[in-house]
């Protein structure tokens, strides 16, 4: 019982810390806007000149926007606006407790609220990483975007929680796996079948690009599968070869920006 008592509490720990000033070739803004999370959220907005979008960067557990400033060069580069967040819980947004998708869907749809407002016009794109692309996924109701990232996302919590247990402790963490589920109600006020993002990918009616790492052993290549599967069409899918469960944007630099480019160019172009 106390293990995955352990890694429960760690995995929902806030972990907040200061991000410092943006970098200065990002041209950023300090933002902050309210979230039905209870929190407001902080962030960076970059605008620029002439945009052909906007990109909201959502990164992973227990990172920041500081995780996501490289893909903000790289579509500032490409004349995309870009805005950064750090979720509740994480950063310098406060919050009690990480919820793995839950309350930080309602920040990706506070940020997504922050984009129509400040550019009614603007075309917007999310990436996901991970948890990011997790709380894309579960907002209610669907985000009013133009196309969506994803970059290993979990099918379902049980499937998350039961690779993660067996990376830990092998065999024996899928047998311990329930009792880090039965902690979500406890801890958090969330039910596994709230955190299924498999259910709602079906609701998602703009462009998809579904990619995960060919070695994630958090997200496996079945994982990722059944959740391309389940996504409407126009969707592609891509295997990262060589990567894990990692930054896929370092993983594979030169094809991550050619492959993604590419997409959002789509939705650019279809203005």
């Amino acid at each position: 019982m106390a293990v995955p008592f352990a890694i429960g509490w760690a995995l929902a720990a806030p972990i907040q810390m200061s991000v410092g000033k943006a970098p200065s070739d990002l041209g950023a803004e300090t933002v902050e806007f309210k979230s039905d999370s209870g929190a407001i959220v902080k962030g960076w907005w970059c605008p620029t000149v002439n945009s052909r979008g906007v990109v909201l960067l959502l990164p992973g557990i227990r990172a920041n926007r500081l995780s996501m400033v490289d893909r903000a060069r790289l579509f500032r580069r490409a004349s995309y606006s870009v805005l950064l967040i750090d979720f509740q819980a994480t950063g310098e947004t406060k919050g009690d407790h990480i919820t793995f998708g839950w309350k930080e869907s309602r920040d990706a749809l506070a940020a997504v609220d922050f984009i129509h407002h400040v550019d009614p016009s603007a075309r917007i794109a999310i990436i996901g990483s991970s948890l990011g692309g997790v709380a894309a996924l579960l907002t209610t109701p669907p985000l009013n975007v133009n196309a969506l990232i994803l970059e290993a996302v979990y099918p379902t919590i049980e499937i998350a929680t039961r690779n993660r247990m067996e990376n830990y402790l092998g065999p024996i963490g899928r047998m311990l796996a329930p009792l880090l589920l039965r902690q979500l109600h406890l801890r958090l006020g969330v039910s596994p079948s709230q955190l299924h993002p498999i259910d709602h990918i079906g609701a998602v009616d703009c462009p998809v690009l579904i990619m995960s790492g060919q070695k994630d052993r958090n997200t496996r290549l079945a994982d990722t599968q059944i959740l391309f599967d389940h996504a409407r069409s126009p969707k592609q899918l891509w295997f990262v070869s060589n990567a894990g469960h990692v930054d896929l944007h370092r993983a594979a630099r030169e094809k991550y920006e050619t492959r993604v480019l590419a997409f959002l160019g789509q939705m650019a172009e279809s203005r």
